[in-house]
């Protein structure tokens, strides 16, 4: 029998509606990972490949990430059978005499972020997984717990893993340095930038663990801590103004923005909406809460995201080690898993029962100067122009930050091979080579602006090259005007949308001087020289490179750029194809005049605030 991967989806098939619909995928979700238990419970291991971290991390984060469902599933009354292998594998996994302990921590490590899984669980659950364990269990979880969090938790959103545990202690009667849980409380607040966002600690970086890290954890925490007031009213009003900005990452299909690290976590991108439930924070109308959460939660449905067992894979809409980063290890997926929080919740709670309400969209551009985005939103995507971010420490960390242009619909494309410039994807950017192998895109901007809707970028491929970059929203086309300053020749690729190729190239691919167009059966995408001769190219981009589908075209525009000074102007689009796509080729915008954007940024222009961190080497 031919094997389907759509079907290995464990979500698939199920309508995803109701509170019964969400409680089933769940279990449909965890019941693959049974057979991979280990005899004493405290080791889950999927598959053969690593991460960055040891083998004994890696199998608790296999063990301890399912939690984030399966405990709001039993605190909301749900049932679940298999508590009992989960004690089995806390006394094990936390006994240093037991063969399947999990190791000591002594640093910086895996295990912090795995063990705010337990501390969660121990602070909901304690009927469950604590009370039954005999005194010896108690007593090396306790100190296993307190040990961990003894040591320096990384400089960003792993300060809430400490929290997290914190409460699990306080709930089970165990003392411990309250001054810790302080400290790292008020260094948290130190990443707040204001009007709801968060940077994820001091760094050029502004993704999705804003809502479902930073947000997530603190509506967490302004639903179980007790006698913090202050703080919990604090967590609540950010949250409510995230959730205005936060929408607009959403598509009216469910999609999320593809953007930054982690994305193998999947819907997790959907937790911020069941928090804001869990926490009763109605920050939106609750029909458009539970809209967000269900039709994300829908839009995973028909992906191929899992292995034949219905395992989850590495790899977003399809296994894919390209895109992941260097601390995936084959438990990792099982973030998605915090999507569930709302299960912890009663039939009766207004999100439950609200009707669904359908997001809502613009056709007017929405900037956001934090992250330094202007979001567009257009027939079933959403577009994310890009200020442009950093981050030198993820693998592909260019591709996930610094790209001129982001979409939910057609994800972005990772590079398969440095080397082969003539190859290379290059959606959403610019890519510059001296030599016709090796190439050079935007990684870091010297200066990033915001000024109305409209982003600029200063930035250096080479340390003699310099790029100023303009981006202006016209939708459902953007444009980009780049300024490009060398002092020798060189040449130039710069890529559209991708969108999915089918077999036996049942495409359509236009090539023409000055425009490069794609069609596919359910997609256009279009990018068109607004301001000289460059060559169009209807690229066959490398397999397994795009996060969202394996086989993908990407219109390209080719040419040389002499010595000197040289203005490219480039208006690009993709939209489902149809009669508005067609439309939309016939309605190509006007090229702006640079003389106008500099007035307007000398006028308007302000800070993303995404640059306002000292960059780290």
């Amino acid at each position: 029998m031919t094997y389907d991967p759509v079907t290995a989806n464990p979500l698939h098939g199920n309508p995803l509606r109701t509170r019964a619909d969400v409680e089933k995928a769940l279990h449909d979700l965890f019941n693959p990972l049974l057979p991979f238990f280990s005899e004493g419970g405290a080791r889950v291991r999927l598959d053969g490949a690593a991460a960055h971290f040891d083998r004994a991390a890696a199998d608790l984060e296999g063990f301890a990430r399912p939690l984030w469902g399966v405990t709001p599933l039993a605190a909301g009354g749900g049932a679940f059978d298999h508590w009992e292998l989960y004690r089995r594998g806390l006394a094990n996994g936390t006994d240093p005499d037991h063969p399947e302990y999990w190791g000591q921590v002594n640093s910086t490590d895996q295990r912090m972020v795995e063990l705010a899984a337990i501390g969660f669980t121990m602070r909901l659950l304690p009927h469950l997984v604590w009370e039954p364990l005999e005194q010896r269990a108690k007593d090396n979880l306790a100190a296993y717990l307190k040990h961990a969090r003894q040591f320096d938790f990384a400089d960003n959103n792993w300060k809430f893993f400490r929290i997290l545990v914190d409460l699990g202690l306080q709930e089970c009667g165990v003392e411990f340095d309250r001054s810790l849980t302080e400290k790292y409380l008020g260094e948290l607040d130190g990443f707040y930038l204001g009007d709801g966002w968060y940077r994820d600690g001091n760094i050029r970086r502004i993704d999705h663990y804003i809502p479902f890290a930073m947000h997530f954890y603190g509506l967490i925490y302004a639903k179980l801590a007790r006698g913090d007031d202050k703080r919990v009213a604090a967590y609540k009003e950010r949250a409510r103004l995230f959730a205005k900005d936060i929408r607009h990452w959403f598509d009216e299909d469910g999609g999320t923005l593809a953007f930054g690290r982690s994305l193998t976590y999947r819907f997790a991108c959907g937790g911020f909406w069941g928090a804001l439930a869990f926490a009763d924070v109605e920050a939106l109308p609750w029909g458009e809460i539970k809209g967000q959460f269900m039709r994300h939660l829908r839009w995973w449905a028909d992906k191929p995201m899992a292995n034949r067992d219905g395992i989850l894979s590495i790899g977003y809409g399809y296994p894919n080690l390209f895109m992941s980063e260097s601390y995936n290890s084959a438990g990792s997926p099982y973030w998605a898993l915090k999507a569930f929080l709302p299960l912890a919740l009663p039939d009766d709670h207004p999100f439950w029962t609200a009707e669904e309400a359908p997001a809502v969209t613009s056709h007017e551009p929405v900037p956001l100067r934090h992250p330094g985005m202007v979001m567009m939103h257009t027939d079933r995507n959403v577009v994310a122009l890009a200020s442009g971010q950093q981050n030198w420490q993820m693998r592909h960390g260019t591709e996930k930050y610094a790209k001129f242009v982001y979409a939910s619909r057609y994800g972005f494309s990772v590079e398969a091979d440095e080397r082969a410039y003539h190859q290379g994807a290059f959606d959403g950017a610019l890519a510059f080579s001296d030599d016709g192998r090796h190439y050079r895109v935007r990684e870091t901007n010297e200066v990033a602006r915001i000024a109305g809707n409209t982003l600029f970028g200063r930035w250096k491929p080479w340390s003699d090259v310099d790029v100023e970059t303009w981006l202006i929203p016209a939708n459902p086309w953007h444009i980009r005007v780049h300024r490009i300053t060398t002092p020798r020749a060189l040449h130039a690729t710069e890529g559209g949308f991708a969108i999915g190729r089918a077999d036996m190239n049942a495409d359509t691919y236009i090539d023409e001087i000055g425009r490069a167009v794609a069609k596919s059966k359910t997609d256009v995408s279009a990018i068109i020289d607004l301001g000289g001769l460059r060559e169009g190219r209807a690229h066959r981009a490398l397999p397994n490179t795009n996060l969202i589908v394996s086989k993908t075209i990407v219109p390209q525009l080719r040419g040389e750029i002499a010595a000197g000074t040289t203005v490219l102007v480039t208006a690009a689009m993709a939209l489902p194809a149809g009669p508005s796509a067609e439309a939309a080729l016939g309605r190509v915008p006007q090229a702006p005049d640079i003389a106008d954007l500099e007035a307007l940024f000398a006028r308007e222009g302000v800070d993303v605030s995404a640059i306002l961190v000292p960059e780290r080497f």
